[in-house]
């Protein structure tokens, strides 16, 4: 990528999905069925954003909300945004495309009323540690043997701020 080149950061549509799935596929080890990226599109649409160079599609985040026990306290019930999945080809990566999905996704996910936002990342994947950190995001607990592959996740959250 050449300084002139601008990334644009837009919400999802249908007809994005094959090269969302492509981008998957390419860029992790967790694979997820097309159904899948179209439930968590109509459940939280504009938690689901995707990266274009050039009018290339070049990088992907979906998002959810959730509810449940929050993080942070066993006795509150929070709203989460959760961060189920992010990818940028190798060739883009490092140009600061992926804090502005996780940017564009956590702003969707607090208009959706997260009161906390949270994703898991392996424990192998420092550079991604290290940007999440970055971003405001804590390792809360290990997750033990999360992912098929065995190796474990790091849960990383983050307490919405309020206006």
């Amino acid at each position: 990528m050449t300084e002139q080149t601008s990334v644009i950061i837009r919400y999802f549509e249908l007809k994005d999905l094959d090269n969302v799935i492509d981008i998957n596929r390419k860029c992790l080890p967790e694979n997820y069925p097309e159904g899948f990226f179209r439930t968590i599109y109509a459940e939280c649409p504009k938690g689901f954003n995707l990266a274009e160079v050039n009018g290339s599609i070049v990088g992907y985040t979906m998002g959810r909300i959730e509810s449940g026990l929050s993080l942070y306290s066993i006795f509150h019930r929070a709203k989460k945004g959760h961060t189920v999945s992010i990818a940028v080809l190798p060739e883009y990566r490092r140009n600061k495309i992926a804090t502005k999905l996780i940017n564009a996704s956590s702003l969707a996910m607090r208009e959706y009323g997260a009161e906390e936002l949270f994703l898991e990342v392996r424990i192998s994947n420092s550079a991604a540690v290290k940007l999440y950190e970055s971003l405001g995001y804590k390792i809360v607990k290990e997750l033990r043997h999360y992912y098929r592959d065995m190796e474990g996740a790091y849960l990383m959250a983050q307490k919405v701020k309020k206006n």
